[in-house]
């Protein structure tokens, strides 16, 4: 198998970064024909052109921009490999990187991510989203610390990955002041035929929500879908249907939308995982995340 050479790629990404041949070349100290031709070889090693002419101007292709996300992510890590060096083993800042499941409400994933942000000294947070099977690829190849979710790693799964139960919580309906008025009396009956936006059916929140109206014979009138949480608040505050929150953000979500609770769902329970490759955590920030996480939804089940 054919070694990518990277001093072709640092050429490309160089290119793509200032806007031109001339430019990198300046910036490298190296002649245009020279970079151009290491390019081309870089191409040639590839099987792919990266660059097209406009004009004047080069711009990537569709493969160029892939390939230079991909050099820019290795080149970013080799400058935090450097400075972590320099800085010496005890002085480093320390980096926490979080993949969250992409049916995790937004209001509580930032809730479960505030200890990690005030933790003393400071340490850089990088989150990013995605599906379940995604991030777990991420997190078996180390290149995440810790996967918050709000179903757990399915029994079975052949990677070595384990569990964290961080709590769970029951589920408020809200919506604007009218709606409240009109439908908090009688609640939850009133929820028959009443204007609903719920989440989509991937979402652990919409299969609990589903089995209790099963359950109750209760029938809302579902206007809307979403899958992004914070859209599905967005719309919820428009005034045009009732929708539900995790209680444990209920009052955060009223205060930022501007909506009334209409009732609770006691029975309608959300639980909230941190999947982690080690069974004893050990990152000071996810150890955080956790410990905070299990007290206050404690806090929450003993309230109720």
């Amino acid at each position: 198998m054919a070694l990518l050479n990277y001093h072709h790629l640092m050429y490309f990404w160089t290119v793509s970064q200032e806007g031109g041949v001339a430019r990198a070349a300046e910036k490298l100290n190296l002649s245009s024909p020279t970079i151009s031709a290491q390019i081309h070889e870089l191409e040639e090693a590839l099987g792919e052109q990266l660059f097209e002419r406009r004009g004047r101007t080069l711009v990537l292709t569709e493969m160029g921009q892939l390939v230079y996300k991909y050099a820019d992510d290795i080149f970013t890590l080799g400058r935090e490999l450097m400075d972590m060096v320099k800085q010496g083993s005890e002085s480093r800042p320390e980096k926490l990187t979080v993949g969250i499941t992409d049916g995790m409400p937004k209001a509580v994933s930032l809730m479960l991510l505030e200890p990690a942000l005030a933790i003393e000294p400071p340490m850089r947070l990088v989150e990013t989203e995605g599906k379940i099977d995604d991030l777990m690829s991420a997190l078996a190849t180390f290149r995440i610390d810790v996967v918050l979710s709000d179903v757990p790693l399915a029994a079975g799964t052949q990677m070595k990955a384990y569990n964290h139960l961080l709590g769970e919580c029951d589920t408020t309906i809200f919506g604007s002041k009218i709606l409240q008025a009109r439908y908090q009396k009688d609640f939850p009956k009133s929820l028959e035929g009443a204007p609903m936006y719920l989440p989509t059916r991937n979402t652990s929140l919409r299969r609990s929500l589903d089995q209790y109206f099963e359950q109750e014979s209760i029938h809302p009138r579902v206007i809307g879908e979403f899958e992004d949480s914070a859209m599905l608040n967005t719309a919820g505050a428009s005034g045009r249907a009732l929708f539900p929150v995790p209680t444990m953000v209920g009052e955060a979500v009223a205060r930022m939308y501007n909506v009334k609770p209409i009732g609770q769902l006691e029975t309608v329970r959300t639980r909230f995982y941190a999947i982690s490759p080690e069974r004893k955590l050990k990152h000071p920030a996810v150890m955080a995340i956790c410990a905070a996480a299990r007290e206050d939804l404690s806090k929450q089940v003993n309230e109720e």
